[in-house]
C-alpha cells in the first residue's frame, strides 16, 4: 500500500476503522502497572463506586486508541509527530466485552509556515463502543511530511 503524505487527509473526510475487544485481564493488567485505582483493578471493589463495575483506565482507552490509528492510518503515512494533544474527554465507561473501533474526522489541513516539507492536518478521534457511543474523544494535530514531487495520490 502506498505511503499517506500530508495531500491525502482531505478536511471533512470521515473514516471508520479499527476493532478491539475489551477483556478484565487487559484492564487489570493496564490498571496494575499504570492506574491502580480500585475500579480499574477489582471487580468486587468496582462494584462499590461510582463507575458500578470493572471500567477501563481512560489512559488504557487512549492506548487502544493509538494502537488502532497506528494499525490504520499512522504506520503507513509520513507522519512526522504531534506536538501535543489538544483535547481528551471520557464520555462513557469502557467495559469488559466491550469491542472499540475509531471513527476519525479530518478537521482541517494547511500546509506549514514555518517549514514547507510538512503540512498540519488537525484530527478529531472518537472511540466508538459495539453500540456505535462515543466513549472517548481526542482532538490534536498529526504533523505530515508532504508528497514529493511527482509522486501520485496514495488512494
Amino acid at each position: 500500500m502506498d505511503l499517506l503524505y500530508f495531500e491525502d487527509f482531505t478536511p471533512g473526510e470521515i473514516v471508520q476503522y479499527g476493532d478491539i475487544e475489551v477483556t478484565g485481564g487487559r484492564i487489570k493488567a493496564f490498571a496494575e502497572q499504570f492506574d491502580p485505582q480500585p475500579f480499574h483493578l477489582d471487580e468486587t471493589a468496582a462494584r462499590d463506586t461510582m463507575a458500578g463495575g470493572l471500567i477501563a483506565s481512560g489512559w488504557h482507552t487512549a492506548g487502544m486508541l493509538m494502537r488502532m490509528n497506528c494499525d490504520n492510518f499512522l504506520n503507513r503515512s509520513a507522519a512526522q509527530g504531534a506536538p501535543g494533544i489538544a483535547e481528551v474527554n471520557w464520555l462513557k465507561p469502557v467495559r469488559p466485552g466491550d469491542r472499540l473501533s475509531v471513527r476519525r474526522t479530518t478537521v482541517s489541513a494547511r500546509p506549514s509556515a514555518s517549514r514547507p516539507e510538512l503540512g498540519i492536518v488537525d484530527f478529531t478521534f472518537e472511540v466508538l463502543n459495539q453500540l456505535g457511543e462515543a466513549t472517548m474523544t481526542q482532538k490534536n494535530v498529526i504533523l505530515f511530511s508532504r508528497r514529493p514531487a511527482g509522486e501520485g495520490a496514495a488512494r
